[in-house]
């Protein structure tokens, strides 16, 4: 004789039960081909499934694994990229701006277009690139040097584009671009006609550095002259630079330390740069 099986009645609404129904098929508990709820309960009970917390891996775990995979999807792996960005994305403690960022990222197919242009560029071969930038602005670039540079925490495409069109350098460096990848969207690469380029364009820069900061300044591969002053405690530096964006970036940490003698160009950045810093302390 068969012995009768308790039963138990779940009240549940509409939403949790579609939850359920989705966890069921994602872990095969399935009646026939439709996801099965009670099965789903029996194999929790009887451990055949583990369940868990969901919300206590520490803040420093999520946000060096939110790093490794933007690193990946950067530098072209995009199947390891998405398999981290879809741990991420089941994890509890991942929600608000930054689970929106890592769907929009790592949802859906990655098209590996990176993988496209260190095509190009081992090739030394021209290519037309349009993308559209996290601001939805859409851009168009015929591309004659390109490499990935490492700034700041962050790889960047650099690139010497014929287009000059809305690049705020200054009229010497107006054909360097420099994109950041993890903001390249809807990304299109065809081959273009006409010759590489050895090299972005580049101006020479000159600074004089004072105090700890001239015996502590170790020269750059960039550098192409540092030489202490006649006569006086002051180091002069020659720098070949490719942006005056990056440039001021990395000197005005020195404060007062750090003197741009020329060019004039990014010389009166600085100085604009600066009253700007005034008058917002004065104001505020």
């Amino acid at each position: 004789m068969s012995r009768k099986q308790q039963t138990i009645t779940l009240s549940l609404g509409e939403t949790d039960k579609a939850r359920l129904e989705a966890l069921a098929l994602e872990l095969g508990t399935l009646w026939g081909e439709r996801p099965n709820i009670t099965q789903l309960v029996k194999d929790i009970a009887q451990r055949r499934l583990l369940v868990a917390r969901n919300a206590d891996w520490p803040e420093e775990r999520v946000r060096a694994l939110v790093q490794a995979a933007n690193v990946l999807l950067d530098i072209g792996e995009s199947d390891a990229a998405g398999v981290l960005g879809r741990l991420l994305l089941e994890r509890g403690e991942v929600s608000g701006p930054l689970r929106s960022e890592l769907e929009a990222r790592f949802v859906g197919s990655q098209v590996s277009w990176r993988a496209i242009i260190d095509h190009h560029i081992r090739r030394a071969q021209p290519f037309r690139l349009l993308y559209q930038d996290a601001a939805e602005r859409s851009w168009q670039f015929t591309v004659r040097y390109a490499r990935v540079r490492f700034r700041e925490k962050r790889l960047y495409l650099e690139i010497w584009s014929e287009e000059c069109e809305g690049n705020e350098e200054i009229p010497e460096l107006s054909h360097n671009w420099s994109l950041r990848l993890d903001r390249l969207q809807g990304v299109e690469i065809v081959p273009a006609s006409g010759g590489w380029r050895v090299g972005p364009d580049t101006i020479e820069a000159e600074m004089h550095l004072y105090d700890r900061l001239a015996h502590a300044y170790l020269p750059r591969p960039e550098d192409a002259l540092c030489e202490w002053l006649e006569g006086q405690p002051v180091r002069r530096v020659v720098r070949r630079v490719i942006s005056s964006f990056w440039f001021l970036r990395e000197v005005f940490p020195y404060g007062p330390e750090c003197l741009i003698v020329s060019p004039e160009s990014i010389r009166k950045r600085a100085w604009e740069r600066l009253q700007q810093m005034c008058r917002r302390y004065f104001t505020s």
